[in-house]
């Protein structure tokens, strides 16, 4: 029996003391948080986890420099101590990364006043990261080549952070986290709605693959349905003053346009930042910003004319970038918090702040907006308002987050020199695979040590430019729920983010990777993803000239 047939039995056996509906990072934390403290969570989402706005970030966990403008400093003052936070306790995941933005001649403000307000960003950061630098169009030149200089007046440099892996992967820890102390989670698994009484919500649920219905009963209903969670308020019956406005942005991904470590900025005229972001071997470029009424997005010819045409204007390059370019796109909503109904979803304007509703009677939570930097407060704060409405939570005070001791650490590295692992494996990447094991999986890497040491094929890469071996698809058809072959492709590792649809069809480690992950039903689940490949960029065509796009696209700078 797997992992998720398992615990798709349980949801229906008990009373849990908390439903969550949604594994983005709201319902993620959440869970993480809980039943770390010893809380009796089950988790369902009818998608994958990370499934929707979680994996379509820019994979920037930042402090909110952009608030400022807004002169909301109160709300930067708060997310650059998240940032801190984060970094401090996700060492290896979410690191120190410099910003080099450049500044337009006529841009709404000079160059030396938007770099003192980097000034004051660094000091509301209290001075975490290094100092902002000036810098002459000349210096950018020298420094960034690839930018194009020739209609610059300055700009600067300064830091923020990034996930070294992708957004969904940072997402799911907090998922296997949450199972590893009890949390009974399981995706593909919908909620048809839900209803109160005598204390305890039952919610009607369907397994989105077997299509069998049942019950889960909780004391404590919370829907972090991410941008759904409107939509099922409306089938619950709860009434709130939040409520969701969407921005779509979308990021194509390209070859490797720069070696450089940095993210490249810039400003289009409206205000909004356009990055030029490092992804490995690869470069990911964004975003739009484009009011939708329907979280279901897609990309449109609009919307890739819009960033490569950003892109060849903002950069200097051998040859302009063509839609031919494009290895992969990522394409998803911001959920805008806004009190009331209507408005305009501008997130230059609308801060991504969470809020979280509460229906005390009901014992109902609703959470709204939010973003990566800001998840630990989210995970406290929910604990804080279970606990509330008279939840027992018997470990109120453990440390529910962050990575593993740094004794842990230190004694994977050392078994892992012993063993030349990094010597073992021929790879593009100029990432010791050491390093890469230890921040996707933690503790958990000290057991594929043992695999590969068992077997030096664990620790050979199946699948050409994915950076990913046979011991860690191993380890995800175990303890990683990975349900369709694109839960793994795309959210447990961001192989099809970097491999080409068709060089990823062409590889033979791809086969042997399903027949890892789901054994007899290989080849069905390999077919059911090619399926879907199709009919998502049958979908992605027909949108061009369907999609209600609710206002129009922003203008080049």
């Amino acid at each position: 029996m797997t992992l998720r047939s398992s615990n798709i039995e349980k949801l229906s056996e008990t009373v849990y003391d908390v439903l969550i509906v949604g594994g983005g990072i709201n319902g993620a934390v959440s869970a993480a948080s809980l039943a770390a403290r010893g809380v009796k969570v089950a988790l369902i989402d009818r998608g994958d986890f990370a499934g929707f706005t979680s994996s379509n970030s820019s994979n920037l966990a930042w402090g909110g420099i952009k608030y400022l403008e807004s002169h909301e400093y109160l709300l930067v003052n708060e997310l650059c101590k998240s940032r801190n936070h984060l970094m401090k306790s996700y060492p290896s995941t979410v690191k120190e990364i410099r910003f080099l933005t450049s500044i337009q001649k006529g841009f709404r403000f000079p160059p030396f006043m938007v770099y003192l307000g980097t000034i004051l960003y660094w000091m509301l950061g209290r001075f975490f990261t290094q100092a902002p630098v000036y810098m002459s169009p000349s210096k950018i030149s020298k420094k960034e080549g690839i930018v194009n200089a020739s209609n610059l007046s300055g700009g600067f440099e300064y830091s923020d952070c990034y996930l070294y892996d992708n957004d969904a992967r940072f997402v799911f820890n907090f998922i296997r986290s949450s199972l590893n102390y009890g949390c009974i989670a399981a995706n593909y698994v919908e909620s048809l709605g839900s209803t109160r009484s005598d204390g305890v919500w039952t919610t009607r649920a369907r397994d989105g693959i077997s299509g069998e219905e049942f019950s889960i009963r909780s004391k404590v209903f919370i829907n972090a349905a991410g941008p759904f969670v409107d939509q099922h308020n409306d089938i619950t019956g709860e009434s709130t003053d939040h409520h969701h406005l969407f921005s779509k942005g979308i990021h194509l991904i390209v070859d490797q346009v720069t070696d450089s470590q940095r993210v490249l900025t810039f400003f289009a005229s409206d205000g909004r930042l356009f990055f030029v972001i490092p992804m490995g071997p690869k470069t990911c470029i964004g975003t739009t910003d484009t009011q939708v009424e329907s979280p279901h997005v897609s990309v449109t010819e609009e919307d890739r004319a819009f960033v490569l045409a950003n892109a060849n204007l903002l950069l200097k390059l051998d040859k302009p970038l063509t839609e031919k370019d494009i290895i992969a796109e990522r394409c998803g909503v911001r959920p805008l918090a806004i009190k009331g109904k209507g408005g305009v979803a501008d997130w230059v304007q609308l801060s991504r702040k969470h809020a979280i509703d509460i229906d005390e009677g009901k014992k109902h939570l609703s959470i709204f907006g939010g973003k990566l930097t800001d998840c630990i407060n989210v995970g406290d704060e929910v604990a804080g308002i279970v606990k509330s409405m008279g939840v027992d939570i018997p470990f109120d005070d453990v440390r529910w987050y962050g990575e593993a001791p740094d004794i842990v650490r230190d004694e994977f590295y050392h078994q892992a020199e012993l063993m030349g692992l990094d010597e073992m494996t021929s790879s593009t990447s100029s990432e010791p695979l050491s390093q890469r094991l230890w921040r996707r999986y933690g503790r958990n890497a000290i057991d594929m040590l043992e695999r590969i040491r068992e077997d030096s094929k664990q620790g050979e890469l199946l699948i050409e430019n994915a950076e990913y071996i046979r011991a860690e698809i191993e380890l995800a058809a175990r303890r990683e729920m990975i349900t369709k072959l694109d839960d793994f492709l795309r959210r447990r590792s961001k192989i099809s983010l970097v491999v080409t649809r068709e060089n990823l069809l062409a590889s033979p480690g791809l086969r042997e990777a399903c027949e890892i992950l789901f054994g007899d039903e290989a080849e069905a689940k390999l077919q059911e993803y090619i399926d879907y490949t199709v009919e998502v960029a049958s979908e992605d065509a027909s949108a061009i000239n369907n999609e209600n796009l609710g206002s129009q696209e922003t203008q080049l700078v």
